[in-house]
């Protein structure tokens, strides 16, 4: 078996527990020295997921870098963007999230993503926000952020700061909404 293989092995026993990945305090340099041990660091090219329940598809996952950390903290990285299709009970996609960075702490199973995160439902309604955390455990409300959002629909323009939303992105709450703008379709900015 070729380690590219392993690697798709490890990382989908790892995401069957949690999906895909979280925030992280320690930065590895700090964790070796605390410790003493060398970071232990694997690192998988051209990564690609498929995360199912059963028979259900739920998630594909591509991202064309991924590090595993074994350390005090056990975390996973992808500090070269990350693409992930959620699929729904009857097996159709129900949104896609796209994000620069995303980091995923064992401990806490909860992924932390940043830079230009974008998640687009079905409907074509798109949320955009610098910071984004998804957590499983969170049912109804998996997506939230505390930082500033743009949610573009066909006929709205929708800023705010702090957001809740579904996973499938059909549903949303905007903590403290700051601007609503009502526009044609073909005047809404991409």
């Amino acid at each position: 078996m070729n380690n590219k293989h392993l690697y798709i092995k490890l990382i989908t026993v790892f995401l069957a527990g949690c999906f895909f990945m979280g925030s992280c305090e320690n930065k590895e340099d700090a964790a070796a020295i605390d410790t003493g041990k060398k970071v232990g660091v694997e690192e998988a090219k051209d990564v690609v997921v498929r995360y199912s329940v059963g028979h259900n598809r739920k998630a594909f996952l591509k991202a064309p870098l991924m590090y595993r950390v074994a350390d005090t903290v056990v975390y996973t990285e992808f500090p070269k963007k990350v693409h992930v299709d959620f699929y729904g009970a009857t097996d159709s996609l129900e949104s896609q999230l796209d994000a620069n960075y995303a980091k995923y702490k064992e401990n806490e199973n909860r992924i932390f993503l940043r830079d230009s995160v974008t998640v687009i439902n079905v409907k074509g309604d798109t949320l955009h926000c610098k910071t984004l955390y998804w957590d499983r455990s969170r049912t109804g409300a998996e997506f939230y952020t505390s930082d500033s959002i743009w949610i573009r629909t066909k006929t709205q323009i929708i800023n705010g700061i702090g957001l809740d939303a579904q996973q499938d992105f059909k549903a949303w709450h905007i903590v403290r909404p700051t601007g609503f703008v009502e526009v044609q379709n073909s005047e809404v900015p991409k």
